[in-house]
């Protein structure tokens, strides 16, 4: 299917604006060509895009990567969310780092999560976890028992699946611990990243 001198061109022909493609380039062609769900000369959503080198560019990959600004304290054995209030980047403005601390992406997919932190705790420690939260529930821990006096610092990592509308992800943090139990801050320290590794 072909229209001479057109930007676009509408694929499908239902009643459904959403069941139909558009595929579309630049007013002034450059190389590019994008696909669209929806009707040609309408409001569409980007699905991708090729450029002239022939490289995919996905419309939207959802990524983040926030850290801990400043020391936070933990209760002696619970778990604390992690207040990641420090951001290096926010791709698609899906992680807020101001009430609720938690990366809600909206684009349905796996995504490739990372989290550590640098935990203290002043007097004999017994137990530390690191834990990535899912809509509330733990789906990936790491829990070490030492007695280590001063600190452990650890990475976990999951790949997990977002329905890219109400799914989120936080970030929590568990010592059990007499004395001072404290979370160090530092983008080299504690923080938590995110990326769309496959749309779905």
């Amino acid at each position: 299917m072909s229209l001479l001198k057109a930007n676009s061109v509408q694929i499908g022909q239902s009643a459904t604006a959403t069941n139909n493609f558009t595929l579309s380039v630049p007013a002034s062609p450059d190389g590019t060509i994008k696909l669209a769900r929806g009707n040609s000369g309408a409001t569409t959503a980007d699905v991708f895009s090729v450029n002239a080198s022939g490289s995919f560019i996905q419309s939207k990959q959802p990524a983040f990567s926030a850290y801990l600004g400043s020391n936070q304290s933990l209760s002696n054995a619970t778990f604390t969310k992690i207040q990641l209030n420090t951001e290096n980047f926010d791709t698609d403005s899906c992680y807020d780092n101001s009430t609720n601390y938690r990366f809600t992406p909206n684009v349905a997919g796996y995504y490739q999560v990372n989290f550590s932190a640098r935990i203290f705790g002043q007097t004999s420690p017994t137990t530390y976890v690191w834990s990535i939260y899912k809509n509330g529930a733990s789906v990936h821990e790491l829990n070490i028992n030492t007695n280590l006096s001063t600190y452990d610092a650890r990475s976990i990592s999951s790949v997990l699946y977002m329905n890219g509308s109400t799914d989120y992800l936080e970030f929590y943090c568990y010592i059990a611990a007499s004395g001072t139990r404290t979370v160090e801050a530092g983008s080299a320290y504690t923080l938590a990243s995110a990326i769309l590794i496959k749309a779905t």
